[in-house]
């Protein structure tokens, strides 16, 4: 979920995408915490004089279940992104046992930001 995030607010501010900024390639990201990426992307929305309205991510799998984590997840992404706990959303969905996700192989996340930029 959080390179979801991560990639959704470098998209609202036209800042490309989480490979551009930390490239696979680069030894150095290998194993870098994924919290890193998304600090970085909220310290370039801060720079340009803007700020993260809410967010809302949604888990694709069939396993873990989510929602006795649900609580936990919503409370870090806050505090990561400065916001108050109403305004960040973590849910999830199944595929009905369909799919990659369905045969329990990986899962995908999705995220959504609003973010408020000077004019």
């Amino acid at each position: 979920g959080l390179h979801a995030l991560t990639d959704a607010i470098l998209g609202a501010i036209g800042e490309g995408d989480i490979g551009e900024h930390f490239p696979p390639s680069d030894p150095q990201w290998k194993r870098a915490a994924s919290d890193r990426f998304l600090i970085h992307a909220v310290e370039l929305v801060a720079a340009r004089g803007g700020r993260i309205l809410n967010a809302d991510v949604t888990l694709i799998c069939e396993r873990p279940k989510i929602r006795p984590h649900r609580d936990a997840m919503r409370q870090r992404l806050a505090d990561l992104l400065d916001l108050p706990l109403d305004r960040v959303s973590v849910k999830a969905t199944t595929t009905e046992g369909m799919g990659f996700t369905g045969r329990e192989e990986g899962l995908l996340a999705q995220a959504v930001v609003l973010v408020d930029t000077p004019a």
